[in-house]
């Protein structure tokens, strides 16, 4: 479909090596805008601002349909570590928005913003369903930006080290990583994908070697495209890591 946009950023963290197509376009992100959550929260924990282990009781407001298990379950008091745990793992929504109660969209977006992310952002909670009194989408961002963060998760830090074990335990596997190998125990990948009508992203890590983001954005019934589209790019972000890895021939 000619009105699909597809931006790819991938940068092979030995050489520095980098590719872009259409990187810096702004793009509605669906739950990959909750890597920002993560992000703050991660560098909270290693500031001591954070304890993995403080009690959040959940709020009425917190909860919201769409992906995850919390409305499902008894429990009401979950600790912020669980609740990041839930959001990196299953994009769970009400713990992503217990999270945001806690730190504040604006704390998150200052985070990003220090961090080099000028113009991928948080816009909102998340809301399901949205109305048209809401703010147009949970977040917006680019392909370039995303990729930057991936990189600086690769990093040796404390907080990036916790925000990668966060990412390892993503299940769903299904856009960029989809038709490539991938370590079924979450070693060989940190991911967070996301999912929304005209919205299939991905952004991460592989084989601890390429940061990668990949945006896809279309009209509400492209999402097959979309889908065929991100997994297509999976292949060539795999071709390449495989490439760069191959012993050099004299």
């Amino acid at each position: 479909m000619n009105d699909i946009t597809l931006a790819v950023a991938t940068r092979d963290l030995v050489t520095g090596e980098f590719h872009g197509v259409n990187e810096h376009a702004e793009l509605p992100l669906a739950s990959v805008g909750k890597l920002l959550l993560l992000a703050e929260v991660a560098m909270s924990v290693e500031g001591g601002i954070l304890h993995p282990d403080t009690p959040v009781t959940l709020h009425e407001d917190d909860y919201c349909g769409g992906s995850g298990l919390l409305p499902s379950l008894s429990g009401r008091s979950w600790t912020i570590g669980d609740l990041a745990v839930l959001t990196a793992a299953i994009s769970d929504n009400t713990a992503t928005n217990a999270l945001l109660r806690v730190v504040g969209v604006d704390r998150v977006n200052a985070a990003a913003a220090a961090l080099g992310l000028s113009r991928t952002r948080l816009l909102d909670r998340i809301r399901e369903p949205r109305g048209p009194a809401d703010p147009p989408t949970f977040a917006i961002g680019t392909a370039a930006e995303l990729c930057g963060l991936a990189a600086l998760v690769a990093g040796p830090g404390g907080w990036q080290r916790l925000m990668r074990g966060w990412m390892r335990q993503n299940t769903d596997h299904s856009l960029v990583p989809a038709l490539v190998r991938h370590d079924p125990e979450g070693c060989w990948l940190a991911n967070k994908t996301g999912t929304d009508e005209g919205v299939r992203t991905d952004v991460g890590i592989m084989d601890g070697r390429t940061a990668y983001a990949v945006l896809a954005h279309g009209p509400a019934g492209s999402e097959h495209e979309l889908a065929f589209a991100v997994r297509r790019e999976g292949l060539d972000i795999a071709a390449r890591l495989s490439a760069a890895r191959a012993p050099s021939r004299s």
